[in-house]
């Protein structure tokens, strides 16, 4: 019989996915390595090249991914789950409550707690929001994790960078000092709201560059617009754009969307 896992808690939603790859196991208990791996992608709706963006998050192996531009209108259940198939995770939570952030785990993740982020609208501009969950590994250990993709409006973009730490400071009271956020900043290192987010938290590859730091355009990268950035209580082992990923092709990073992936290397406390 297929094993079946659960996930969304979050406004009441339970989803149940078949991830297409077993979770890790040694000796019958699951393996808990020194280090997890955070894929920070924005995915542009599923437009583009979905079996080089399967190759590309398989190739990354992570154990989470926040995801930006996620489906989030007619079908995007469907999507997302099939999205998270295709690439051996889990639906955590996002996609249409969070205006299009969202988060995947892998199996061997537990989920505390989740809640989708809705801020207030402006007239004339999308309306963005959080995924956000506090994820369990079997060693005791809690990462805080937040999804994020701000405005495009730089007024709007700092006032959402303020309500994001805000809500940060609320997450870490639940689930520990352990937190990270990942996503589309739409802004540059030098900017208002990339330094206030800076300021309050490492900036993952400033910290520990590993790969390049530019992530977008695709195709021809020359603005460094997403980025992880973690508390204190994160070790930051490395971060950027993978230059090698195994069964990745030349042109599917350029193929998949028109953004790069961003991976972070993490230890959290209490970690072997």
């Amino acid at each position: 019989m297929p094993r079946y896992l659960p996930r969304s808690w979050a406004a009441g939603r339970v989803w149940w996915v078949r991830p297409t790859s077993p979770a890790r196991v040694s000796g019958g208990r699951a393996a808990v390595p020194a280090e997890l791996r955070l894929l920070s992608y924005n995915v542009r709706s599923l437009r583009d090249d979905r079996a080089a963006l399967g190759r590309v998050i398989r190739g990354c192996a992570p154990d989470v991914v926040c995801v930006q531009e996620a489906p989030r209108f007619f079908g995007w259940r469907a999507s997302a789950a099939r999205l998270a198939r295709e690439t051996g995770l889990l639906y955590v939570t996002g996609g249409a409550p969070s205006c299009g952030t969202m988060i995947l785990a892998a199996p061997r993740l537990s989920v505390a707690y989740a809640e989708d982020v809705t801020w207030p609208r402006t007239p004339g501009l999308h309306r963005r929001g959080l995924a956000t969950a506090v994820l369990r590994l079997a060693t005791g250990a809690r990462l805080t994790v937040v999804s994020c993709h701000l405005s495009l409006d730089p007024a709007e973009r700092y006032r959402q960078g303020g309500l994001l730490l805000g809500r940060l400071a609320e997450l870490r009271a639940r689930g520990g000092q352990a937190a990270v956020v990942a996503g589309d900043l739409n802004d540059l290192p030098g900017g208002r709201t990339f330094r206030l987010l800076a300021g309050a938290l490492t900036d993952a590859w400033r910290q520990a560059p590993e790969g390049g730091g530019d992530t977008f355009p695709s195709a021809g990268r020359d603005r460094r617009i997403d980025a992880v950035l973690c508390t204190p209580a994160v070790e930051v082992l490395g971060c950027g754009v993978p230059r090698r990923l195994p069964g990745v092709g030349p042109g599917d990073l350029a193929a998949a969307t028109d953004h790069l992936p961003l991976l972070a290397r993490l230890r959290l406390p209490g970690m072997p």
